[in-house]
């Protein structure tokens, strides 16, 4: 059985549709800018943030169900899962149709004095905020909920391939999304992984990640016709693996990384030289990036053309593997390499091939890999047929 991808809505600092984010990507420009409000930090720092009026606007015009009364994050959750289902033949209220939430820290405005009292204490909790994006679109199935680190989105990808190719389900719909906080912003300054600048991955100046926020929703399904796509593109197979290093910093050697790579690429039946793009997680701290660089030069691809988009959007932790795999099929529909932003100058020991400029080559496979905190790493690759 075939496994399809489609129906992509991205929501980010450079907008709230899919063509507004990747006109802008191709434009070169970047949603991240220098925040001296006070509001997250008491330092002015690059932050990539939404247009949460824009949201509200656009999200006052969808028809009222469910439990009426929506967090910040659910109404980013609601708007893409909506845009996505209107690009597609997808019954949402269908018992074959599952739905997927990936993310860090779900509501985390709630932790605010106040802000619980508005909507209960246990909205804060990720299963009760999933359960509410459920019974918004009227989906019969308890929503599963991917939380692990930053690689939760790809892996939410992952499981709902499989869900899919087991039989279980016809669909699920897979949305990713997190949200620009205090305590997020506080706890990695904490790290000293921020930057003062926006970030440059894989560059020699690279000095830390740069913070975003945004939510993303794939459709997968077994009918490549009920995601109205031109150019279908099938999700061959995923794996996730976890080094065991730190609690925070990845294994110095890569190997945690490029187990989930070869494992994918193993049972994809795929070699390095059929891989044609790679969308990294390139976080531009240090560590991530050299191990990266060193799990991707273990798997033999280090003259695949590679990016990251966090130049672009910043960090968006638990949304970050859904929204940057749908700007990834969108590369790969439109046949263009996108330029990885901030990069200039080669800043990793192993020569893979970051993308300077973005340039049009026929493409027909992509990777898509993500590490997270705790050693977590992920990797699932995409095939147009």
């Amino acid at each position: 059985m075939n496994v399809y991808a489609g129906a992509e809505n991205i929501i980010t600092s450079l907008g709230l549709t899919t063509e507004e984010n990747i006109g802008n990507i191709l434009a070169g420009r970047s949603g991240i800018d220098i925040d001296a409000s006070g509001t997250f930090a008491p330092i002015a720092l690059p932050l990539s943030k939404v247009d949460h009026a824009a949201v509200e606007e656009r999200f006052a015009a969808l028809p009222r169900s469910g439990d009426g009364n929506f967090t910040a994050l659910e109404k980013m959750f609601i708007l893409s899962i909506s845009a996505s289902l209107a690009m597609s033949d997808v019954d949402i209220t269908a018992d074959d149709t599952l739905i997927i939430i990936t993310s860090t820290k779900g509501n985390i405005d709630l932790l605010d004095p106040g802000m619980s009292t508005i909507y209960g204490k246990k909205r804060v909790l990720l299963h009760e905020m999933a359960g509410a994006i459920g019974r918004y679109f009227g989906n019969p199935n308890p929503p599963l909920v991917v939380s692990n680190a930053c690689v939760s989105g790809v892996l939410g990808i992952v499981y709902g391939e499989r869900l899919i190719r087991s039989g279980r389900y016809r669909n699920v719909v897979v949305s990713g999304g997190d949200l620009m906080h205090e305590f997020i912003v506080s706890g990695f300054l904490s790290f000293q992984s921020l930057s003062m600048e926006p970030c440059r991955p894989y560059d020699s100046r690279r000095d830390g990640l740069t913070l975003g926020e945004g939510c993303a929703t794939i459709i997968f399904g077994n009918n490549a016709h009920m995601l109205n796509n031109d150019i279908p593109v099938m999700v061959l197979v995923g794996a996730g693996s976890n080094d065991a290093n730190h609690i925070s910093g990845p294994s110095r050697t890569g190997e945690g990384l490029y187990l989930a790579i070869r494992q994918a690429m193993e049972n994809a039946c795929t070699i390095a030289g059929e891989i044609d793009t790679i969308s990294a997680h390139g976080t531009a701290t240090d560590y991530n990036d050299e191990m990266e660089a060193k799990a991707f030069s273990t798997a033999g691809l280090e003259n695949v053309p590679l990016n990251s988009y966090k130049g672009y959007i910043g960090h968006t932790l638990g949304a970050a593997g859904v929204i940057e795999a749908a700007i990834a099929l969108q590369s790969l529909r439109s046949n263009m390499l996108i330029r990885s932003a901030g990069y200039e100058e080669h800043g990793v020991t192993k020569n893979i091939k970051v993308i300077r400029e973005p340039e049009k080559k026929v493409l027909a496979t992509c990777l898509k890999t993500a590490s997270g905190f705790g050693g977590s790493n992920a990797a699932v690759i995409f095939r147009k047929p």
